[in-house]
């Protein structure tokens, strides 16, 4: 199918579920570190971590570098009873890199330590006080959760925290500064950002506060802190001219519904069902880019790592970016076969109930959804399921020249025709009908698309679900 040399979301295969992704640069390749969830799992988190990387150049070449660290490696968790949240990983003064994780049930720093980016991570130690009492068990201290970290000039800067909205007992992400041994803290930590029971009404994070998912980066001299905010399905940014204060509001980066974008629909339309949201951004040959994480399955414990790329205007600030199916890079080759997993616009139609109540669209079977067969491993490419009445896929964007002819692959029960339309609710361009089948089947309809940039959607129309495998554009 025509993905290869083209950048598409999820920029890892279908069948990979890394979210949480922070990536970094190293030697020329750009390292993605995530948690690992399972595909159809049951709670997030359930894999172990493993790292894939592109070169700066290319990113659509991603390389798997395999496990890096097991769960069952922390001597708190050798029975492997916790799971591994996100991650973050810096390069010490030493040379050596650093893996600084969170297990799920505990509220402890632990950091891990390799002579590569990629290779094998050994176990090193927790992060802890002077005394040696653990960051977060000393009398007084907050949660850790979720670190991201810095180094420069022989110090790492520890961002951590998780705040619900309505606890008042967590005040907001702090950041905790580490000496060059990467465990030892030599200031304490202080709070960078309001959680919502701590923001000033009306203040700049007025409906942003932090909620999880701190990442930190150095842009041009300015600390850019990113974080997942009360609202989840958007990652928000914070600058300041030094590490651990003096950070102000700045906007949003991504949501991974598009709440907020209003070229292409009302600004309050959510466009992919929304859920938790966490990445960072880097700098790859010359261009920036966020990544951030999608939820498939119709779960929030199936979650695929996406990218998009951003700009970051003369006066430091992040205009919000669609979410995309080409990762903002450049437009998709409006020619050959596509697989549906790589829409970045799903809205489920509304189910007509008994007594012709309408079903809401979280309803299981009714909310179309990202999927694959088999298990959580199998190499199987993703699909869409659940297409009902009025339920539409989109894809942006494509280059199309002298298209006339669109065939689609679809198997289930569900019985009309699918709609094609160069925007969701635009004019209808040709009609592809489809019937029950058992196994997937191709139908096609003559349909000429406009050449130019567009978007592509099919919205189904009729009766039943349809799975919905793969389009071809000829």
């Amino acid at each position: 199918m025509m993905t290869d040399n083209q950048c598409v979301n999820p920029y890892l295969p279908s069948w990979e579920y890394v979210p949480d992704g922070e990536p970094h640069v190293f030697n020329g390749r750009v390292y993605v570190y995530g948690s690992h969830d399972q595909f159809n799992g049951y709670v997030f988190c359930q894999n172990d971590y493993v790292c894939w990387s592109a070169p700066v150049d290319d990113l659509s070449n991603w390389r798997y570098e395999g496990v890096i660290y097991k769960k069952t490696q922390d001597p708190l968790n050798a029975d492997g009873h916790m799971c591994l949240y996100a991650p973050d990983v810096t390069r010490g003064p030493d040379g050596r890199y650093y893996l600084y994780y969170v297990l799920d049930k505990v509220s402890v720093v632990s950091v891990a330590v390799c002579d590569t980016p990629a290779g094998k991570y050994q176990f090193y130690g927790y992060v802890h006080y002077k005394d040696g009492t653990r960051l977060g068990e000393r009398a007084g201290d907050e949660p850790q959760f979720d670190p991201g970290v810095l180094t420069e000039n022989g110090k790492t800067y520890l961002y951590t925290g998780f705040c619900s909205p309505f606890d008042t007992s967590r005040h907001g992400p702090m950041a905790t500064v580490l000496d060059s041994d990467m465990l030892t803290v030599i200031e304490d930590p202080v709070f960078i950002l309001p959680s919502k029971p701590y923001n000033k009404e009306g203040g700049d994070y007025a409906g942003h506060e932090f909620f999880e998912a701190s990442s930190i980066r150095k842009i041009k001299g300015k600390y850019y802190f990113v974080y997942s905010s009360i609202v989840m399905h958007e990652l928000c940014y914070a600058v300041s001219d030094y590490p651990t204060h003096g950070f102000k509001y700045k906007g949003v980066i991504v949501s991974n519904c598009d709440a907020h974008i209003d070229t292409y629909k009302p600004a309050d339309k959510q466009m992919y069902y929304p859920g938790n949201n966490h990445g960072g951004i880097t700098e790859a040959n010359g261009n920036w880019y966020i990544f951030y994480h999608r939820h498939t399955n119709a779960t929030s414990y199936s979650r695929q790592g996406c990218i998009e790329k951003i700009n970051i205007l003369e006066d430091g600030t992040i205009p919000q970016v669609e979410i995309t199916s080409c990762c903002g890079i450049k437009p998709l080759i409006g020619r050959g076969e596509y697989p549906t997993y790589i829409a970045c616009n799903l809205v489920p139609g509304l189910q007509e109930g008994k007594n012709g109540f309408r079903l809401p669209p979280w309803v299981e079977g009714v909310y179309p959804k990202i999927t694959q067969d088999g298990k959580d491993g199998d190499k199987e490419i993703g699909f869409i399921a659940n297409m009902n009445n009025g339920a539409i896929a989109g894809f942006k964007y494509f280059k199309f020249e002298g298209v006339k002819r669109v065939s689609i692959y679809t198997r289930g029960y569900g019985k009309g025709v699918y709609e094609v339309r160069t925007s969701w609710d635009g004019d209808v361009l040709g009609e592809i009908a489809v019937d029950f089948t058992d196994v997937w089947t191709k139908f096609s309809a003559d349909i000429a698309i406009p050449d130019g940039v567009h978007a592509l959607y099919f919205t189904f129309k009729g009766s039943g679900s349809s799975s919905f495998r793969s389009f071809v554009l000829e």
